[in-house]
């Protein structure tokens, strides 16, 4: 009987701590409702495996959401400012219970007065009504108010918000928990969708949140509840009822066992480690035959792209819908599983700059070898190598080329920081980033990303990539973080300011990098330099030499010295021409020898490095080519298919 009264008290207990914390997170002196804020806590059972970076923008977006039920309910985006410090607690308690001990003042460097701060004298709903132009308005109210769980109205939605936040809030960078650049998505789910934020599809498209009932074996507080009163009731019954508790327990531990088990195989199998992956796609799968038809049976008329990974072929489905088709070598059917589940992750992920998957096929072809293929819509207006590098291509103007730059950074941030799991796509590069008919990049080819699992700060894994696009630590220890796609985006970045290619000859036949000789042109002081010459509507010189700076820090030797891509979207959205991080010496290239790399090591770090970090992100030993896909020739065509 022993056992039954320890059961009894621990739930007691646990019963008497729910009540106390509810009480605190629905204090009377904060006007706001956290329900929705510690559902979203509570089935998020695998969050503690995420890195901190990860779960401060997790809760940011939840508090975006709980302003935004809020908004809807009183038609204001803030609570009185008397009310943020008993809002603010109300906040760390959940999150502390669901966490662990998170603070949100030391981990995301959170202050009290930010849940009460406005953005541009806009507090209410009819001040951000009269801020945007009702045209425009009305765009948000037809593109916003339907059912937003598929990947076309989600992306319409959030392709007028972007608009929206470019127009009228790209210079806000206050920097408070609620910042500027919520306020298009906290309207839009308040007031423009009819299903409100606390919809399940409106909170995963808008603020990127799972609201599905939790999947985990951990019981809820209602399921304590009951539990409770089913042992006060054993109590009262004596032994039968006891019996009966003891009963239920075991089978809820055993259920609970099997659940864990199938959680981990899953994870095992899929090699994702965990997902976060609520809620289903419009995926599609065809079959071989349905491939067969779209693409006349892969007829060379059709092909439009070869790869070191796979063919690319134009295609027609059966509704008439164009389509590109990648179609992979060298394919066994072991591994469809893991191919299958990926495939599945990556479509879940939907973003306005992130090509949207159509659908997949395995199948093994009997007149053939195994065939693995993704379809995705067909990009007309081709890749950014096109029109940077390919055969007639005209100059693009200085706002394309800005609008695909901060477009790109976009849809990487997203990948990096809202997507569940965080993604590592690999292989930035100008032939991966697809446009669509208003030069609307679409960063694409998803065939190398990796997925970030247990929260790890790196990860250790064969070099696949593009000379040139590659980052050092990468290229040299196959040690892959975010950082590594922040690299490539800043090569990006130099061929856009340059219309150079990322690896550029010189007359002795020996490559050099671009990052390299744009570094040299910075270290003399002449950073217009960079810029390449006759480039039509140019901004003004201060304006020009900021992205030039900018693409010279994110494509740093030292992977310390990079800012994430969130900075670095930041810093592209404001017209403030002082936010570039400092920029310290480059290391000598990673194409050097190995004494002018052991040179490099007194290298300075920038205020972005540790200083134990200092040259360890330098090469000891010649950079090893035959790892990486260097003929971009050959991939250049890749650029209609993820």
């Amino acid at each position: 009987m022993s056992l039954f009264l320890s059961i009894f008290l621990g739930l007691l207990l646990g019963y008497s701590r729910i009540t106390s914390s509810e009480s605190i997170a629905n204090d009377p002196a904060c006007p706001m409702s956290f329900n929705v804020l510690q559902m979203m806590l509570k089935s998020s059972y695998t969050s503690q495996f995420i890195d901190v970076p990860t779960e401060c923008h997790y809760i940011l977006e939840g508090f975006r959401l709980v302003r935004s039920e809020y908004l809807r309910t009183t038609g204001n985006f803030s609570p009185p400012p008397d009310t943020s410090e008993a809002c603010f607690n109300s906040i760390q308690l959940l999150v502390t219970e669901a966490l662990g001990r998170f603070d949100l003042r030391s981990n995301c460097w959170a202050q009290t007065s930010w849940i009460t701060n406005i953005c541009s004298n806009i507090t209410t709903r009819s001040d951000f009504e009269a801020l945007i132009p009702q045209p425009e308005l009305q765009k948000v109210n037809s593109s916003c108010n339907q059912p937003l769980g598929d990947s076309s109205s989600c992306e319409s939605c959030t392709a007028s918000l972007s608009s929206i936040q470019d127009a009228y809030f790209g210079d806000s960078t206050n920097g408070n928990l609620s910042d500027c650049g919520g306020y298009p998505r906290m309207y839009a789910a308040a007031f423009a969708n009819d299903f409100g934020p606390t919809d399940p599809a409106t909170a995963k498209c808008l603020f990127s949140i799972l609201l599905n009932p939790p999947t985990s074996p951990i019981p809820g507080t209602k399921k304590r509840k009951i539990m409770l009163l089913g042992v006060v009731f054993g109590c009262v019954a004596g032994f039968f009822g006891s019996f009966f508790l003891v009963w239920l327990l075991l089978r809820l531990l055993k259920h609970s066992r099997k659940k864990i088990q199938n959680f981990a195989e899953v994870a095992r199998c899929s090699g994702l480690g965990f997902g976060l992956l609520g809620g289903s796609t419009t995926l599609v799968k065809f079959t071989i035959e349905d491939m067969k038809e779209a693409t006349k049976n892969f007829d060379r008329m059709n092909l439009i792209g070869r790869g070191g990974y796979g063919n690319v072929y134009r295609g027609i489905l059966a509704n008439g819908s164009e389509v590109a088709l990648k179609r992979f070598k060298n394919c066994s059917a072991f591994g469809d599983e893991n191919f299958t589940h990926e495939v599945h992750v990556i479509a879940s992920v939907k973003h306005v700059n992130l090509v949207t998957l159509r659908g997949y096929c395995t199948a093994t072809d009997s007149l053939g070898p195994h065939q693995r293929i993704i379809v995705c819509d067909l990009m007309h207006n081709g890749s950014v190598y096109d029109h940077l590098f390919g055969s007639g291509a005209t100059k693009l103007s200085w706002p394309i080329r800005r609008k695909i730059a901060l477009g790109t950074a976009r849809g990487l941030a997203y990948l990096h920081n809202g997507a569940q799991p965080a993604i590592i796509h690999r292989d930035v590069k100008a032939s991966n980033i697809l446009l669509d008919e208003a030069f609307e990049p679409k960063l694409a080819d998803f065939g190398l990303a990796k997925f970030t699992p247990d929260g790890l700060s790196h990860l250790s894994t064969r070099v696949a990539g593009t000379l040139g696009y590659v980052a050092p630590e990468y290229a040299l220890y196959g040690q892959l973080t975010d950082r590594s796609d922040v690299y490539s985006f800043g090569v990006v970045l130099l061929e856009l300011l340059s219309g150079k290619q990322a690896v550029v000859s010189v007359e002795n036949g020996q490559p050099l990098l671009l990052t390299d000789w744009a570094w040299s042109q910075v270290r003399i002081g002449k950073p217009l330099n960079v810029i390449e010459e006759g480039m039509l509507d140019m901004a003004l010189p201060e304006v020009m030499e900021k992205y030039v700076l900018l693409a010279i820090v994110s494509a740093h030797p030292l992977l310390h010295a990079r800012p994430t891509m969130e900075q670095i979207v930041k810093i592209m959205e404001t017209r403030d021409l002082g936010v570039v991080p400092s920029i310290p010496e480059y290391p000598v290239s990673i194409l050097a020898g190995i004494d002018d790399i052991k040179e490099s090591e007194t290298s300075n770090v920038s205020d972005f490095s540790s200083t134990d970090q200092q040259s360890s992100d330098t090469s000891h030993s010649k950079l090893d080519h035959s790892k990486l896909d260097h003929k971009e020739e050959d991939d250049t065509s890749l650029e209609h298919a993820v």
